[in-house]
C-alpha cells in the first residue's frame, strides 16, 4: 500500500513539514555524502577529526534551543488552560479485592475505562500474579 510520506509519522518528510527537527542548519552540510573522491592529505584528516567534537557540541546546542523554542508555546497553552499536568482528573481510594490480604489502592480516571488494581507496595498477594509497573506491584487475580 502506497502512502504520502508527509503524512507519515516517522518519516523524515513528515517531522520536516510539521517542524519536529531542525532541517535548515549548516551542521547538516558537514553530514552529507559527496560522491568525488578526495586526495588524502594528513592536515586535513587531523583537522577534520579536531572539529567533529565541536560540530557535534554546536550541534547538541542548536537542538536543545530548538526544542525547547518548540515546547515554549506548548507550556504557554498548559499554564492558559488551567492545570491540566500529571495526576489531573484522578482519584486514589481504599478497596479490597480478590483473595488478597489488606487494602489494595486503585487508580480511577473521569471516564472508569483505565481502572487497574495495583497493589501497595511490599503486601503479599495470595493466588495472584505479581509484576512491576513503575516500580508498583500490580496485583491481578484470577479467582
Amino acid at each position: 500500500m502506497k502512502r504520502n510520506p508527509r503524512k507519515v509519522k516517522w518519516t523524515k518528510a513528515y517531522r520536516r513539514v510539521h517542524r519536529k527537527d531542525m532541517t535548515q542548519d549548516s551542521t547538516f552540510e558537514f553530514e552529507r555524502k559527496q560522491n568525488r573522491p578526495e586526495r588524502y592529505d594528513r592536515n586535513l584528516a587531523e583537522n577534520v577529526l579536531k572539529a567533529i567534537p565541536k560540530i557535534e557540541k554546536i550541534r547538541f546546542t542548536r537542538e536543545e534551543r530548538h526544542h525547547k523554542n518548540r515546547n515554549e508555546g506548548q507550556e504557554r497553552k498548559d499554564t492558559k488552560g488551567g492545570s491540566k499536568g500529571v495526576g489531573a482528573g484522578h482519584q486514589v481510594g481504599q478497596i479490597s479485592f480478590g483473595p488478597s490480604e489488606g487494602p489494595i489502592s486503585y487508580i480511577t480516571t473521569k471516564d472508569q475505562s483505565l481502572c487497574f488494581p495495583t497493589a501497595i507496595r511490599g503486601q503479599q498477594c495470595d493466588g495472584a500474579v505479581m509484576s512491576m509497573l513503575h516500580s508498583v506491584c500490580v496485583c491481578v487475580s484470577f479467582v
